[in-house]
């Protein structure tokens, strides 16, 4: 079932039971008016005819007194099967007028009325029957009971009902209408989207959807719809991007391969020394094409879902010392100091974080042999500094090399971009990308600051367990 027609259907069941429901209060409050009225007239009529009988019978002659009844009867409409009679004390019929029938009046009711002084009973298919307690100061008090059919209530009671459910069955059948117009028209600017996600491809993701002006959901669902356009776009567009730059790196050290090889291969014989030479070349080619690769690897894996990386809780201090020694394994002339900050003494576990060893072990080598790197021209030594508080855990990484422009700064994490001033320092460009995608994946951050020719200063932050 589509939305329209779902949404028809529903708008069109709402009315309609609040079109019944209506419809069955107008008629319960008619039929009640109705019948009030009715029982109303009937009690009128009874009063009526105990007057014209004990008014008539106080006259001197039959003649005078069929005379006064006629002369009453003139003042009231006859009703449909309409019996009045009249009862004594010892409830003996006194006087009857109307259609006269052998049907008795219950006792009980004439005992109710001598007790309460009125009384109503109801009888099926419009048919009632009041009793009235008429009193005479001469003669005693009198019953009169009155019964009659209340067809015109019937009638146009049974008139209202078909004019209400003729009423309900069209406004339905308009409401199902106007339901199916107006939800397709509701719907119009849903179709139109629908259109323009269909149109668009990985080839022209730099289009954006039409109906993002307004301030319904159609327009908040079209704003949020471009803004993943934007990230996909952000994405695709940084995928090539990595995709370009990563096939020029490969590039080099392949074709340093291949031609160390071919000149050995296809040219005259060469001494012993000259194929070391081609030998050596050929593996340091191979070595920076598995640094080079390793490298992208990583970054796909830091790239994973957060959720597929197995985390531990673990102790920065001791991975930071694990990192120094590796780092001055790989570069013995480039001196790291550590410093550790006081605890907290509300901090239980001091340097905790929650975290993947390998990744973190990563992210501290990149920072530190970035450090070395970049610091070779100056005899100051590196320094981190691994600092906690009850929120946060931070590592400070501060040398004093070439530094870089505040241009360059911008760029660091950007996949094998080089900053101008070290492009004569051996490497890739990969290890600050890799570090902030490490850094993500543990829900921290990185922050990089450098001045050229005054060094730079680099700042990874984790949450802490406390």
């Amino acid at each position: 079932m589509t939305i329209r027609l779902r949404l028809a259907l529903q708008f069109a069941v709402i009315l309609a039971f609040t079109l019944l429901l209506f419809s069955l209060v107008i008629y319960f409050f008619t039929a009640q008016a109705r019948q009030e009225s009715f029982t109303e007239n009937l009690f009128a009529r009874a009063r009526i005819v105990a007057h014209v009988y004990l008014d008539g019978t106080g006259r001197a002659d039959e003649a005078s007194r069929a005379s006064y009844r006629r002369y009453l009867r003139q003042f009231y409409r006859t009703l449909p099967e309409e019996e009045v009679r009249v009862y004594d004390t010892r409830n003996t019929v006194v006087f009857r007028e109307g259609q006269l029938t052998d049907v008795p009046v219950p006792v009980s009711l004439l005992s109710a009325v001598r007790q309460e002084g009125r009384e109503v009973l109801l009888r099926s298919n419009y048919h009632q029957t009041v009793g009235l307690l008429y009193r005479d100061s001469r003669r005693g008090d009198f019953v009169v009971v009155a019964s009659s059919v209340d067809t015109d209530s019937g009638d146009k009671l049974r008139s209202l009902g078909n004019i209400l459910a003729f009423g309900l069955l069209t406004s339905f059948i308009m409401v199902s209408i106007g339901g199916w117009f107006f939800a397709g028209m509701a719907l119009r600017p849903m179709q139109k989207v629908v259109r323009e996600v269909d149109s668009i491809t990985v080839s022209d993701l730099h289009r954006r959807l039409s109906q993002a002006d307004g301030y319904d959901e159609i327009a908040h669902l079209a704003q949020r719809f471009n803004q993943l356009l934007d990230r996909l776009e952000t994405a695709f567009a940084g995928q090539r991007t990595f995709v370009r730059d990563a096939s020029h790196e490969l590039r080099t050290p392949l074709t340093v391969i291949i031609g160390e090889l071919e000149v050995a291969l296809l040219q005259q014989e060469r001494s012993p020394q000259e194929y070391r030479r081609v030998l050596q070349s050929t593996l340091d080619a191979a070595r920076l094409l598995k640094d080079l690769t390793n490298g992208l690897l990583q970054i796909a894996r830091a790239s994973d879902d957060p959720s597929q990386v197995p985390l531990t809780t673990l102790r920065l201090d001791e991975l930071l010392l694990q990192a120094h020694e590796e780092v001055q394994r790989r570069n013995p002339t480039c001196r790291v100091d550590l410093e550790f900050g006081d605890v907290p003494a509300m901090v239980r576990q001091p340097f905790a974080v929650r975290g993947n060893e390998a990744l973190l072990l990563s992210a501290f080598l990149n920072v530190l042999e970035n450090a070395c790197k970049f610091s070779k021209s100056t005899a100051a030594p590196i320094v981190a500094s691994l600092t906690t508080t009850a929120a946060r855990v931070v590592l400070e990484v501060r040398d004093q090399g070439v530094g870089m422009s505040e241009a360059d700064r911008l760029q660091v994490f950007v996949p094998f971009f080089r900053a101008e001033a070290i492009r004569t320092v051996p490497g890739h460009g990969i290890g600050l990308p890799l570090t902030s995608k490490i850094m993500a994946l543990h829900g921290g951050l990185i922050r990089v600051d450098s001045e050229l020719g005054q060094g730079t200063q680099v700042w990874l932050e984790w949450p802490a367990l406390g």
